[in-house]
């Protein structure tokens, strides 16, 4: 009984920690179903996410610090997001005054949805790291894996290789959390497979409601290659590494007061 409360209270705090994601796909699914008037419906996802994001932080869910790093997360998502659709990785197949190089500019809340999730998370369950690597080896690591989803392109692909290297450089970390009081671990590795599978999942229901379209799907909707699981998690990866990096960093600074 008590393993199902703490569970119960942990897909609570799941829950809370995914607000932004949960209000993209719910704006996703509404103007899939209700057209809205006025505007292309890709041109509506970014005002709603526009909205979302001022309400999170006038409402203080969000601070201005972790504003701060979702807003990074955007930029990056939306260099990625250019690249790819202009590499026909992916595309936006609907109309859009916001649109950039043939990418919307709600795709980068996309990217920095999962951003607000990891700090969400992060200060909702108490987050702690153990035996975390050092800086000079997270940074280039991040960097490598974020600079691969551009490079493969040209070069080899070395995504196995860089997914064996993170699994021996935090084969010894550990992430401590919290439930209801109770503190929990459990390995750093196992904690990015499990949230690039679900964030895969969450890219099944996107593209079956239109966020974008994969060439496999341009006639009809399919499922999402399962292969796609190994580059979310070596996004997440980079997502982790650079909110952890920055959360460490701000620990090492005890008179800076998170805004």
């Amino acid at each position: 009984m008590r393993a199902i409360i703490q569970l119960v209270h942990f897909g609570w705090e799941q829950a809370l920690s995914c607000l932004f994601p949960v209000v993209i796909f719910a704006s996703l699914a509404i103007t899939q179903i209700i057209p809205i008037p006025f505007l292309p419906r890709y041109d509506w996802l970014l005002i709603i996410c526009l909205f979302m994001q001022w309400w999170m932080v006038r409402s203080g869910l969000e601070t201005r610090d972790e504003l701060k790093v979702i807003t990074l997360f955007h930029l990056i998502g939306l260099a990625l997001e250019l690249f790819k659709v202009h590499m026909g990785s992916w595309s936006y197949p609907e109309e859009g005054y916001s649109k950039f190089f043939g990418v919307p500019l709600y795709s980068g809340f996309m990217y920095a949805s999962v951003a607000s999730y990891l700090c969400q998370a992060w200060r909702r369950m108490d987050v702690e790291l153990v035996k975390w690597p050092p800086f000079l080896v997270v940074v280039p690591l991040a960097a490598a894996i974020y600079l691969n989803f551009f490079t493969h392109h040209f070069w080899i692909d070395i995504r196995w290789w860089l997914s064996g290297f993170v699994i021996i450089v935090f084969l010894k970390s550990w992430v401590i959390y919290e439930v209801n009081g109770v503190r929990y671990r459990m390995p750093i590795a196992l904690a990015f497979v499990l949230i690039g599978f679900f964030i895969w999942i969450a890219e099944n229901i996107a593209t079956f409601f239109g966020a974008w379209q994969y060439p496999n799907q341009t006639e009809a909707w399919s499922l999402v290659h399962l292969g796609k699981v190994s580059s979310w998690l070596l996004l997440v990866i980079v997502s982790f590494l650079i909110v952890a990096t920055l959360k460490l960093a701000k620990k090492k600074m005890p008179e800076a007061k998170e805004e």
